[in-house]
């Protein structure tokens, strides 16, 4: 059988033959292949905003953290420094203040060797001149903030007195002071130490 001119042209054309209908045809060697993705571009011919290239505001960031970095360190120097000068000063005002009562001090030790040089004179003498020695010393502790109590016949006061004995006594109330054994001195928080006392009950 003849082959027609415009068949044989047809066949070369499509060398996979005729497509059944409804069917997808292949791409055609004419027409243009997908590449590779290119990088946006403005209009003007220039890298668009996602183009690669440094981050400005990344840098800002790691400027301002080293900013306050450096501002940190500074302030826990800033901070030691005042550490260590507050010691120097509390140690400073603690040595005054140990040699400023030392020194309320002296004049009773002065007195108590006064009186042991004169040992040998009348007793009643002695006797009298250690108590004004005691009387002095208990002076400069109530100047200190530290008052004596050796108070009888007041209420027992737990804050004050420390109980170291019990009597039965009728004609007292349960709880009175009625004999100090070792007085105390201070009060409340700037307490030395309580006194210590004997207190009554009843049966």
């Amino acid at each position: 059988m003849p082959t027609h001119p415009q068949e044989a042209g047809r066949a070369g054309s499509d060398p996979v033959g005729p497509v059944p209908e409804g069917a997808v045809s292949p791409p055609r060697g004419d027409l243009p292949q997908p590449g590779p993705p290119t990088r946006p571009e403005a209009a003007n011919g220039e890298p668009g905003p996602d183009a690669a290239g440094p981050a400005p505001a990344e840098d800002e960031y790691t400027t301002a953290i080293q900013e306050l970095e450096d501002r940190w360190r500074r302030a826990l120097a800033d901070l030691d420094n005042l550490r260590k000068r507050h010691a120097r000063e509390l140690e400073r005002e603690r040595a005054v203040e140990r040699s400023r009562t030392a020194a309320a001090f002296l004049p009773v030790l002065d007195n108590l060797e006064l009186a042991l040089t004169h040992a040998g004179a009348d007793p009643g003498a002695i006797v009298e001149g250690i108590r004004a020695v005691r009387d002095q010393a208990v002076n400069v502790l109530e100047l200190l903030g530290y008052p004596r109590h050796a108070e009888t016949g007041v209420a027992f006061d737990p804050a004050r007195h420390e109980v170291v004995g019990v009597v039965l006594d009728p004609d007292a109330p349960p709880g009175t002071v009625v004999e100090v054994l070792r007085p105390g001195y201070g009060d409340g928080e700037r307490q030395l130490r309580p006194a210590a006392v004997t207190v009554t009950k009843r049966e």
